[in-house]
């Protein structure tokens, strides 16, 4: 699990590792820019490149990077940005005199300055930092507003200057780099995971520059990237004489007419991550449907032909599903009602239109027991909570949702966010843009109701979960195209992706 943290903390390790590795903090400087230029490197290794440094330690690892491409032979120019004080850092400063050392066409930026770029040249944005704290206004601001409409290639150093590590608003977005590239150090920052901030960001990349592990471990935060190793460790391993009754009896309550799909790509998902036995109580006019599309699956029929108007007997089942494609009827209200009142400690997810009954009914809301998993795209959460001025707001939103009612929260998006009952928010990698498709939604359900039915605690069958999800839409792009990705195309990669986690770390 890789741990998010905000800028004062960030300064923090860096201070507890110039103090104790030990490391002046000038060396500290140089090993970053090393490591950024390497990676600079591997995205272009012959275009002329244009150098914007700022006053800070930010500018200094710029002007670092400047002297290696120098003496690396590259064609440069370099533009430094003084305060209004003139002053650099005294990191910066001494980089500064390194590369006037053997490159003195160093332009000093003012009022008149502009970059004239070359279609050709790449720009290196090491203007502001994660230190920043405010808009960039002025001089700054105006050079930022010429690179945005250059159209060339921008890679940021650590953060794009006028991103902020954690809360941005639309002010600080209009004078922020439009990176393409942003090589990030040591941890990832939160501002990358939230959609606003996506053509501030570009694709970006965690580099390890030695900061001292005992540091960012005795640091707290509420934010974690889940990684391979983590997932790796919750993965139940199965046992010679296991049988189905050891991997559980779920029930999933789905569909209604012309919405018999989301029933049966939740329940293919369901059976195809490890379930025993599945139960799936339908309308009467989707038995035909549930039965021959997934042979695997005892149906449940309700007594209405269209719609999900009750629910079965409770007490054989492990965990129960409700949402795909029920609809928003009254009828099926009352069962969702009449469902909450009777499930006890049954675990218990939900999905789709039972978000959006919750939203609508207060009774429906009032009964949700502690430990529920709801999985709500924005949309749906924003019916559910109020809508949200931006992401960040959205997440904290989730955040106080879910300790409020003690609950887990999966808030799909290209970093799903599951935050759990105690506002911990863990954010998955895996998936791609691809999976922005019908019926996506009903397969994670089946993979979350699955793992809960197999004895996964919530928080661990929502991570677990959002992961192979992810995953199975990965493992198809390896043959296929975003364009042409499907719902039924994740339910037959889950296969590939277990396999794939069964094996990394094994």
């Amino acid at each position: 699990m890789i741990k998010i943290l905000n800028a004062h903390q960030i300064k923090g390790v860096d201070k507890a590792t110039i103090d104790n590795e030990p490391i002046s903090s000038i060396d500290l400087m140089e090993r970053a820019a090393g490591v950024f230029y390497v990676e600079f490197k591997k995205l272009t290794n012959s275009n002329p490149v244009v150098i914007l440094a700022g006053p800070g330690n930010n500018g200094g690892d710029a002007l670092a990077v400047a002297r290696m491409l120098v003496k690396d032979g590259r064609k440069i120019r370099v533009f430094l940005y003084r305060s209004r004080s003139g002053r650099l850092s005294e990191d910066a400063e001494i980089n500064l005199s390194r590369l006037a050392e053997i490159f003195t066409d160093i332009v000093l930026v003012d009022e008149s300055t502009h970059l004239n770029l070359s279609n050709d040249e790449w720009v290196i944005d090491g203007l502001f930092g994660s230190g920043l704290n405010k808009p960039i206004e002025g001089v700054a601001a105006t050079l930022i507003y010429e690179i945005n409409s250059s159209g060339n290639k921008v890679v940021s150093i650590d953060i794009s200057s006028g991103l902020l590590c954690e809360k941005n608003s639309s002010e600080n977005l209009q004078t922020c780099i439009k990176a393409d590239y942003t090589i990030s150090f040591q941890t990832p920052k939160l501002s990358f995971l939230l959609s606003d901030n996506q053509s501030c960001v570009g694709e970006w990349k965690v580099v390890n520059i030695g900061l001292m592990k005992e540091a960012i471990i005795n640091e707290s935060s509420n934010y974690f990237l889940i990684d391979t190793l983590s997932i790796k460790s919750l993965l139940k391993q199965r046992k010679k004489f296991d049988h189905k009754g050891v991997f559980g009896h779920a029930l999933l309550m789905a569909g209604s007419y012309g919405k018999m799909g989301a029933a049966v790509l939740a329940s293919k998902a369901c059976m195809k991550s490890g379930l025993g036995l599945l139960t799936t109580h339908v309308p009467r006019l989707g038995y035909d449907i549930i039965q021959t599309a997934v042979p695997e699956v005892m149906a449940s029929i309700d007594r209405s032909d269209i719609l999900v108007s009750e629910h079965p007997v409770l007490k054989s089942y492990k965990a129960i599903g409700i949402g795909p494609g029920i609809g928003i009827k009254p009828n099926t209200i009352t069962a969702l009602r009449e469902l909450l009142q009777e499930i006890g400690n049954i675990p218990l997810v939900l999905d789709a239109d039972a978000i959006n009954i919750l939203g609508m009914d207060k009774q429906c809301w009032d009964l949700l027991p502690q430990n529920s998993i709801i999985t709500p795209h924005p949309g749906e959460f924003d019916r559910l909570v109020g809508k949200s001025k931006s992401s960040y707001e959205r997440l904290q939103k989730a955040i106080a949702l879910a300790k409020e009612k003690r609950i887990v929260v999966i808030l799909k998006g290209a970093y799903t966010a599951v935050v759990d009952k105690d506002g911990v928010c863990y954010f998955n990698p895996t998936g791609n843009a691809g999976m922005a498709t019908a019926g996506s939604g009903d397969v994670l359900t089946g993979i979350v109701l699955s793992l809960l039915a197999q004895g996964y605690e919530a928080n661990q069958a929502a991570q677990l979960a959002v992961y192979i999800h992810g995953l199975a839409g990965d493992e198809y792009l390896k043959n296929g195209a975003m364009e042409s990705l499907t719902a039924s195309d994740i339910v037959n990669h889950l296969s590939n992706a277990f396999r794939k986690l069964n094996v990394e770390h094994s």
